[in-house]
């Protein structure tokens, strides 16, 4: 089985910016620069043939290169607690319509469609269930909430491939697609 992702990887600066304030909160498992990315479809664990259909499909998918700026900062909770720390990006419209369509690969090449809300972000900290450190997190978020920059292009659709181990998950790019660059960037 061979567990896939379809995402977007930032330029160097913005994950050099992202890198950056990466500190401060106890326990969190910051990510490191190859684990930057934006999901555009979590696809999971799949048997060969079908990682090659899925790669085909995506092969066909055309859309514009979206350009995008960093937009605060958050978190995710699972029962009542913090696990996951983000960066937003905004506008969402040009994301949610390249997620359609990466959606509607994936079910071409035979996945269920994609059933989650989407909501486009960097993952930027993992907090383990035995941290306990919720309290912890608020400064962070408190000190990061204005975090913007300026617009940046995302020109690359990547199919990732997805390793998990005990110091968590690494990614490796296995297919990559140029998106067509709007005139004028």
């Amino acid at each position: 089985m061979i567990r896939l992702f379809v995402a977007l990887r930032p330029p160097p600066p913005i994950r050099q910016s992202l890198l950056d304030i990466m500190e401060g909160v106890p326990a969190a498992r910051w990510q490191d620069d190859e684990q930057l990315h934006i999901t555009l479809r979590f696809i999971g664990a799949v048997e060969r043939p079908v990682a090659e259909d899925i790669a085909v499909a995506l092969s066909h998918v055309v859309a514009p290169a979206p350009a995008v700026a960093l937009a605060g900062v958050g978190r995710f909770e699972k029962r009542g607690r913090t696990d996951t720390l983000w960066v937003g990006v905004t506008p969402h419209d040009a994301l949610a319509a390249l997620h359609r369509k990466v959606d509607q690969a994936c079910v071409r090449a035979g996945l269920e469609p994609e059933r989650r809300a989407y909501l486009p972000h960097l993952t930027v900290a993992r907090l383990a269930r035995s941290a306990g450190v919720g309290f912890a997190v608020d400064p962070w978020l408190a000190v990061h909430a204005g975090l913007a920059s300026a617009p940046f292009p995302l020109p690359h659709l990547v199919l990732y491939q997805s390793h998990l181990g005990r110091d968590g998950a690494t990614y490796e790019p296995v297919a990559r697609w140029a998106l067509d660059t709007p005139r004028g960037t």
